[in-house]
């Protein structure tokens, strides 16, 4: 899963990034207009991934991972700047937009004003104006070629006036509905208003457990509600500045910050629920001597699909899927006792892989 951090200059973004990596970039107090991505790779955390490593005490150990890309900030009816972040989003599985609400006289606010409600619309916007740019530029290259006498994809043609229509009335594409067919057509266009959203409202350390943070979180998700498109849009508040602090410590420190501060976990854990919610993503597991490892799926996936998940010739030669659930293996305690109480099931190809079963491909090639 691979999510890109985007947000309005001195958002917090750097802040949300180092406290989700455990980096430690430096931040600025004035808006940054270049530089290179910053780029980080973290494990899902999975309690059930280390119960198994304790039981099976395998050879390797394999989390899930979420990739997190960090970029400059967006700029108010600047598109020419925003591409440049557009282009580096595009690739991203969904977005985590950071949104401003602490206060900071000495970090400027490219609008001069904490607004996060304005922020959030401004943003939303900026995305919406740089895909009517890519739609208006690509029909205008379908009218010229058509004018030499090339004949334009209808399909796409047709596909591009649908979407043009609805970004004019400021719907994001993420909000609109799309067959199979034209999602296939649609799919090189590389539109960044389709993208699922997590609001990241950053409130100030004095803001924790407060009525006015309450009132953040429930204005922005009014506003998205409001907008219809609450689906496609989840809203979560954290401190950046305490959460990057509580992400430089060790596990046990760590733990009792939180609980000092009231904390329940740490924002990578949340984040990370949050995203996988949003994308309809779950995790089967696979255990072993030699390995114990969580793959990521879509919710609805196939035994068959998911065997493809590991390799595909175990995919192209699956004959049974052998499946425990979690809670049933570690009350069996083992898959001999899970076997004999008739815990451990053998499923054809179209069940339906659930959140934390451990699964054993049987294939032939």
């Amino acid at each position: 899963m691979k999510l890109a951090i985007i947000g309005l200059s001195n958002s917090g973004k750097t802040t949300v990034f180092n406290a989700l990596t455990g980096q430690n970039l430096e931040t600025t107090i004035y808006p940054t207009v270049s530089g290179e991505p910053n780029y980080g790779v973290v494990k899902v955390p999975d309690y059930r991934i280390d119960k198994l490593a304790e039981i099976y005490k395998p050879k390797k150990i394999t989390y899930a991972t979420v990739e997190y890309i960090d970029y400059i900030g967006l700029t108010k009816g600047d598109i020419a700047q925003n591409r440049k972040v557009f282009d580096l989003i595009k690739d991203a599985d969904a977005i985590v937009h950071v949104v401003r609400a602490f206060e900071d006289d000495s970090v400027s606010h490219p609008m001069n004003e904490i607004n996060p409600l304005r922020d959030i619309e401004t943003l939303e916007l900026e995305l919406i104006f740089g895909d009517i740019e890519l739609v208006e530029k690509r029909l205008a290259r379908m009218e010229e070629s058509a004018k030499k006498g090339k004949k334009p994809n209808e399909a796409e043609k047709k596909l591009l006036l649908k979407c043009k229509d609805a970004l004019e009335k400021e719907v994001p594409l993420r909000n609109v509905g799309f067959d199979n067919e034209e999602q296939k057509v649609m799919k090189h266009l590389q539109f960044v208003s389709t993208k699922p959203e997590v609001v990241v409202i950053n409130i100030g350390e004095g803001d924790l457990n407060t009525d006015k943070a309450l009132n953040f979180q429930k204005n922005a998700e009014k506003y998205f509600a409001d907008k219809g498109i609450s689906e496609t849009t989840k809203v979560v508040t954290l401190c950046g500045k305490i959460e990057m602090e509580i992400a430089q410590l060790n596990p046990d420190e760590a733990r009792a910050f939180l609980d000092d501060l009231g904390i329940q976990e740490p924002a990578l854990n949340r984040l990370i629920h949050v995203s996988y919610d949003l994308l309809g993503l779950t995790s089967f597991l696979t255990c072993g001597e030699d390995e114990v490892r969580a793959w990521t799926i879509k919710r609805g996936t196939n035994a068959q699909q998911a065997a493809g998940k590991i390799h595909s010739d175990i995919e192209r030669g699956f004959i049974r899927a052998e499946v425990v659930g979690y809670d049933d293996f570690i009350s069996s305690k083992s898959m001999s006792a899970a076997r004999d109480k008739g815990l451990l099931r053998l499923e054809g190809k179209t069940y339906e892989v659930k959140d934390g079963d451990i699964i054993n491909f049987r294939f032939n090639v």
